[in-house]
């Protein structure tokens, strides 16, 4: 069957591309023709169109789709404005610093800081701590890298309609922004277009304001027309993200799945490249410079030692965790059979000098139970029958389930002793399960194989085959419990509370 989208779904989608397309256009234009001719009043007019029309982008996308959080829009749209306003005035003072579109530009930046917080904030609480700590440490090597490239030579500079204070509060502004541009890439998802989008026009101011910086700080000579084209982008992509159906998701909460930690992780190693190479970068350093470098530095160091020990500290919990996985039963959190198996082995020299012996349990009518009640209150009643068992049994003896309804109990034990145990064991199943469905009775069978000192490298096999063949002799004959080397002493007919080996009698 072909389902089709509805008519006025696929219109309104197909005027979408179109307005896009027309307002692509109408930015581009100009831009274009400014490449070539070098006319400085197109590249203002293609800014000026960018940011309006991503004002009316965002306008008609919250009227479309109503997002349930429209103020960090609102904000993107109060932002767009300073931006485009700053950068006109430094093409029209020929990029000379004015305090004027410097401050422009810090409102901007405020505007979009807020905005990303606040689409940050239902998910930085679902956030792993590792992810906050790279993106610090990402941000702090943005910074490091911003006081040595472009504050440093400013300050240190006599270039004239250079504003000092703005000259070291945008290049922290954008290690800030890069410090949350990161964090978002890290907790957002494919599925995400919307935000994917808005990262774009994040990178692209930022690469605006970079490329003004080194501009202005003599690093970099560059055509003040190309400059403009990473703004232009990011307000595109700013429209486009409004124009989204995903945009009404943004600020929502939202759980995350965390991803990217190799892509982090290669960031950080960059940051921590460009650290080793500040001796070189900048031979001759001021005594401020020294001390702003050295402790950026420091804390970048100090984050990576936390971060490798976190690091590590997962590494051994998913280590014994998957080890925990592998040995026991995830119904009952006994040891499962592969583990069992191994039990021997382990602990040969604590059992090498004592009689050993294994208890074969298994429950009685299980399979009718399961039948009747179904699989979730079998389940249940396993997981209850575990618990008796191991509350029953010492704290060292070993407990597992070997599969199905049937379990395990591995101790070193007299014979006497394992004769009370199997007799503890059966009396706790004398009493109801109190299940989901009310209450079930239950009993079970017991077979006993023991080995003496001189026993304990036969194998485990033996002893559960032969523990096996007395609890079915058991169960036949409904003897409750029985020993595998008294199987030959079995009497006729069966006592009313159970059969105890003659020899074993007290």
């Amino acid at each position: 069957m072909i389902i089709s989208e509805p008519q006025g779904a696929g219109r309104h989608g197909i005027h979408r591309i179109r307005y896009g397309a027309i307002f692509s256009v109408m930015v581009g234009s100009p831009l274009v023709v400014h490449l070539i001719l070098g006319s400085r009043l197109l590249s203002v007019l293609a800014t000026l169109l960018a940011a309006t029309g991503t004002v009316v982008m965002i306008v008609f996308g919250l009227r479309r789709h109503r997002p349930s959080h429209p103020l960090p829009w609102y904000l993107l749209a109060a932002a767009a404005l300073p931006f485009a306003a700053g950068t006109v005035l430094r093409e029209l003072t020929t990029y000379a610093s004015t305090p004027l579109d410097e401050i422009l530009t810090l409102t901007g930046y405020i505007g979009t800081g807020l905005t990303t917080l606040l689409w940050l904030r239902p998910r930085q609480a679902r956030a792993h701590p590792d992810v906050i700590l790279d993106s610090i440490l990402i941000g702090l090597g943005a910074l490091l890298a911003s006081w040595i490239f472009l504050i440093a030579p400013v300050l240190h500079s006599d270039i004239p309609g250079v504003n000092t204070v703005t000259a070291v509060v945008l290049p922290i502004c954008d290690a800030l922004l890069l410090t949350l541009l990161a964090h978002s890439l890290a907790t957002s998802s494919r599925s995400e277009t919307s935000l994917r989008l808005l990262h774009l026009a994040l990178a692209g101011v930022l690469a605006t304001d970079l490329g003004y910086r080194l501009a202005a700080a003599g690093t970099l000579t560059i055509d003040p027309a190309v400059l403009v084209l990473p703004l232009i982008g990011a307000y595109l992509a700013a429209g486009a993200a409004a124009l989204h159906p995903t945009m009404s998701a943004l600020g929502a909460p939202r759980s995350i799945r965390l991803h990217h930690s190799r892509q982090r992780a290669s960031v950080i190693a960059v940051a921590l490249v460009l650290s080793s190479l500040v001796p070189v970068a900048r031979a001759s350093l001021s005594p401020l410079d020294q001390v702003i470098v050295s402790s950026v530095l420091a804390l970048l160091l100090i984050g990576l030692l936390i971060r490798s020990e976190r690091a590590i500290g997962h590494s051994s919990r998913s280590e014994r965790r998957a080890r925990y996985q592998a040995d026991h039963d995830p119904l009952t959190g006994l040891l499962n059979r592969s583990a069992l198996l191994r039990v021997l082995h382990r602990d040969h020299r604590d059992w090498a000098e004592r009689s050993l012996c294994l208890l074969f349990i298994d429950l009685d009518e299980f399979k009718a139970i399961n039948d009747s009640y179904g699989h979730t209150v079998g389940d249940e009643l396993i997981a209850e029958a575990a618990n008796r068992i191991r509350s029953t049994v010492r704290r060292d003896d070993v407990v597992a389930r070997y599969g199905g309804d049937e379990f395990i109990v591995l101790a070193p034990l007299e014979r006497m002793e394992a004769t009370k145990m199997a007799e503890r064991l059966l009396g706790v199943f004398m009493k109801p399960f109190q299940l989901s469905t009310g209450e079930v009775p239950l009993t079970a069978s017991i077979g006993l194989a023991c080995g003496g000192p001189r026993d304990i490298d036969a194998s485990i096999y033996d002893l559960i085959r032969d523990a096996d063949a007395a609890m079915y002799l058991a169960k036949r004959r409904g003897f409750g419990y029985m020993f595998h080397d008294s199987i030959r002493y079995t009497p006729a007919e069966p006592s009313r509370h159970g059969w105890r080996p003659r020899e074993t009698a007290v």
